[in-house]
């Protein structure tokens, strides 16, 4: 059944990517950016697609986002600040908490089912793994600015489960483990993975922050949309519901590093040239960094048929072949 769905940070990594897929199903998309961090580029065959409307707009500006949007059927709330490692705390938490608050209202307003795109990052310190959607969040000092990232998603979950009981309005959020591939950030905002392929082309050392040892789950794109289609599609399974998205395979930054370094063997030989990076050297205030996360993902696979498809290695593969098109050597490299 063909449906009426809204995207905000349309323009961005993952939003581009489920208005794609969700387009080929037969919906109809609406998607709002600002163009901050997201990028034409990345709407450039979307844009034309008879079925889609695009408008910039900032989502902090209600009154703006209020009128450009018609009667939806579900929306999906992505437009978010990240973990501010170089940018501003207070930023963070205004964009993700206004701009949730905003999106809730216009879902509201319209009777539209509402998904969040929350993060793994929630999960915070916990010592239980694989992490479980019911069990308890461990977050670190609010001295720590790193936190407020984590800090914000939590309250806009809380406002989200608000909306539901106040409002009966229907609500599914998808808890994100590391997505990447084409069109993710070429800079640490997309991951250490776009770090590590640039750094490699450029025939740099790689940089890891800390000691590599700490642990990531990665989800290739297809995946991870594939995981918010089927919260779009299945209302039975969703509506009130919390879910991870996330690939079941755990791997520690240095790992992955080599790993990168091994599959880009015809863009750089030898060893991998790897320099460790203490935290206090990257930021002007204290950082903490996780050291393990990945996902229990057997409620996905119950409810919404999410079974990750797509290997590390290939999905590393394929973001590394598009990643390529970036690069354009230097004249001394080319003699």
């Amino acid at each position: 059944m063909t449906q009426h769905i809204l995207i905000t940070g349309v323009a961005g990594f993952l939003g581009s990517h489920l208005a794609d897929a969700l387009l080929q199903r037969g919906h109809r998309v609406i998607g709002v950016d600002n163009l901050s961090m997201g990028s034409r580029e990345n709407l450039q065959f979307t844009l034309a697609h008879p079925a889609f409307t695009f408008h910039k707009l900032d989502i902090l500006d209600q009154e703006a986002f209020e009128a450009a949007v018609p009667a939806v059927d579900v929306l999906v709330h992505m437009a978010a600040a990240k973990i501010p490692r170089y940018s501003s705390r207070l930023g963070t938490l205004r964009i993700n908490s206004q701009g949730s608050e905003n999106a809730l209202e216009v879902a509201r307003n319209r009777q539209a089912r509402f998904i969040l795109a929350s993060t793994s990052d929630v999960y915070g310190k916990s010592p239980q793994l694989p992490f479980k959607e019911d069990q308890d969040t461990v977050l670190g000092s609010s001295l720590i600015g790193r936190w407020s990232y984590a800090t914000s998603k939590l309250f806009d979950e809380h406002l989200a489960w608000g909306y539901q009981e106040e409002y009966n309005l229907g609500v599914t959020i998808i808890r994100i483990f590391g997505s990447y591939g084409p069109r993710q950030h070429r800079s640490w905002w997309g991951g250490p993975q776009s770090v590590f392929i640039d750094t490699l082309l450029k025939g740099q050392s790689i940089p890891i922050h800390g000691d590599g040892q700490q642990t990531r789950s990665f989800t290739y794109v297809r995946d991870t949309v594939a995981g918010f289609v089927a919260a779009v599609e299945k209302p039975e399974a969703a509506t009130g519901q919390l879910f991870n998205i996330g690939d079941d395979r755990e791997i520690s930054i240095l790992d992955l590093a080599h790993l990168i370094h091994r599959l880009m063997n015809s863009h750089s030989t030898g060893e991998a040239k790897i320099q460790l990076i203490p935290y206090q050297a990257i930021a002007e205030r204290p950082y903490e960094d996780v050291r393990r996360r990945v996902p229990d993902n057997r409620k996905a696979r119950q409810l919404l048929g999410f079974t990750p498809q797509t290997s590390l290695e290939e999905g590393l593969k394929q973001t590394i072949a598009w990643q390529c098109q970036f690069y354009q050597p230097s004249p001394l490299e080319t003699v």
